[in-house]
C-alpha cells in the first residue's frame, strides 16, 4: 500500500476523534460554560449540520482545485476550528470552532476516497479506500477513549489542542506524501445533481439519516447515561467508548463483507435488531455489565449499515457518485444531528437520561420500515421492465451502443 495511503489514514483519524470525542466530554464543558448537558449537546448538532451543508459545498468547491491542494486546504480548515475550539473564551465560540473544522470532514472523505483510489491499482480500489475509512474506526478505538481520558484528567481545552497537533500531522503527511494528481475533469454539476433525482438514491440516504440517528440518539448522552443511571465512575466512560469503538470496527468489517452478497437482508437484520437493542437499553441502561454489552452491540449494529448504504447510494447513482457519495457521509451527520437534538428535548422535558434511547428504537425502526419500501419499489420496477421487455416487438438491431 503506497505511503500516501498512511497520511490520509491520519487525516481521517484526527477528524474521527474530533468528531465524536466530545459525547464523552459534554459534562465537562457543560459545566466549564455553565450550561445544561442538552444545550452543551449543540456541539455535536453544530458538528454534524456542518458536516451535512460542508460535505457538497466543499466537494464542489473542490473541483476547480487540484485534489492534493484541496486536501491539503481541507486539513488547514481542520486545525483552525480545532485550535478555535481549544481556545474558546464562550459556549457560542466553541460551537463556531466546531462548525468550522466540521466544514473539512465530508469533503476530505469524499475526495480523499477518490485520491486513494486512484493511487492503487484497480483491483486494490476498494481496499485503498478502507484503508483510509480505518483511520476513522480507530480513531473511536483509540483517540476517542485517549480524548476522553486526557479531558477528564487534564481538562478538556488540551483534548481539543491535540487534536489540532494532530491535523498538523496529517497536513505535513499530505504535502510531503500525496503525489500531485492531476486536477479532477470537470465536474458537469447538472450530471451529478442528476443522481438525486433517483428514488432509490433518496431512500437510501432516508435510511442512512433514521438509522444513524437511531444510534446517535443513544451515544450522544452516552456520559450523563452511564454515571447518573447505570452508576459507573466517571473515568469508566473512557472503557464504555472503546466498547462502543470496537462495535464499529466489528460491524464496519462485517457489513462490508456481506453487503456485496446479501445487501438488502444485511440492512433487514441491523436495522431491526438495531431497534430491538436500543428499546431494550432503556432496561440495561440501569445495569453495569448488561448496559456494556448494549454499548458494544449498538456500535456493531450501527456501523454494519454503513457499507450496505454507502454501497447502495454509489450503485443508484449511476455515472455521478462524487457529489452523491459526500451528501451521504452529510446524511450521516443530518441523522447525528436529529437524534443529539431530539435526545436533548427529551432530557430537557424530564424523561430522564434513558429517554434518548426510545427516540433512537423509533428511528431505526422507521429506517427498517424505508428499507422494505426500497426493496418493494425495487422488485416493481424490475417487474415492469420485464414485463416491458417481454411485450415488445423484436427488431433486428440498427446500430450497436457502446456503454
Amino acid at each position: 500500500m503506497p505511503l500516501a495511503l498512511l497520511a490520509l489514514a491520519i487525516g481521517a483519524f484526527g477528524i474521527g476523534t474530533t468528531e465524536f470525542v466530545i459525547m464523552g466530554l459534554l459534562p465537562e464543558v457543560a459545566n466549564d460554560y455553565g450550561v445544561s448537558i442538552p444545550t452543551a449537546g449543540f456541539l455535536v448538532t453544530g458538528y454534524a449540520l456542518g458536516v451535512m451543508f460542508g460535505a457538497p459545498l466543499m466537494t464542489v468547491l473542490g473541483t476547480k482545485v487540484p485534489r492534493k491542494r484541496m486536501l491539503m486546504l481541507l486539513m488547514g480548515l481542520f486545525i483552525a476550528g480545532n485550535l478555535l475550539s481549544a481556545l474558546a473564551p464562550a459556549f457560542a465560540v466553541m460551537l463556531a470552532g466546531r462548525v468550522v473544522a466540521s466544514l473539512a470532514h465530508g469533503a476530505f472523505f469524499g475526495i480523499g476516497s477518490v485520491v486513494a483510489a486512484d493511487l492503487v491499482a484497480p483491483h486494490k480500489r476498494a481496499g485503498a479506500i478502507a484503508m483510509m475509512f480505518t483511520g476513522l474506526t480507530v480513531a473511536n478505538v483509540v483517540g476517542v477513549p485517549l480524548g476522553t481520558l486526557v479531558g477528564q484528567s487534564v481538562g478538556w481545552r488540551v483534548t481539543f489542542a491535540v487534536v489540532a497537533a494532530l491535523g498538523v500531522v496529517g497536513l505535513a503527511g499530505v504535502a510531503k506524501l500525496v503525489p500531485d494528481l492531476p486536477k479532477a475533469e470537470g465536474v458537469r454539476l447538472r450530471h451529478e445533481l442528476a443522481a438525486f433525482k433517483n428514488v432509490q438514491v433518496l431512500l437510501a440516504m432516508a435510511m442512512t439519516v433514521l438509522g444513524f440517528g437511531g444510534v446517535f440518539a443513544a451515544i450522544t448522552y452516552i456520559a450523563p447515561m452511564m454515571t447518573h443511571v447505570a452508576g459507573f465512575a466517571d473515568g469508566s466512560v473512557t472503557w464504555l467508548l472503546v466498547l462502543f469503538g470496537l462495535g464499529m470496527v466489528g460491524g464496519n468489517l462485517v457489513g462490508g463483507k456481506f453487503a456485496d452478497r446479501a445487501l438488502m437482508p444485511m440492512l433487514y437484520v441491523s436495522l431491526g435488531a438495531l431497534a430491538v437493542v436500543l428499546a431494550l437499553f432503556t432496561l440495561t441502561a440501569h445495569d453495569k455489565f448488561a448496559s456494556a454489552v448494549t454499548v458494544f452491540l449498538i456500535g456493531a449494529l450501527g456501523f454494519a449499515t454503513v457499507p450496505p448504504l454507502q454501497k447502495r447510494v454509489l450503485d443508484h447513482a449511476h455515472g455521478a457518485p462524487t457529489l452523491a457519495s459526500a451528501v451521504n457521509i452529510g446524511a450521516f451527520n443530518l441523522g447525528n444531528a436529529l437524534a443529539a437534538w431530539l435526545g436533548g428535548v427529551v432530557i430537557g422535558a424530564g424523561f430522564g437520561y434513558t429517554a434518548p434511547n426510545w427516540v433512537g428504537a423509533v428511528l431505526a425502526a422507521a429506517a427498517l420500515v424505508l428499507a422494505f419500501l426500497s426493496a418493494a419499489l425495487e422488485r416493481r420496477e424490475t417487474a415492469a421492465s420485464r414485463t416491458v421487455a417481454g411485450s415488445l416487438p423484436v427488431e433486428r438491431p440498427t446500430t450497436t451502443v457502446h456503454h
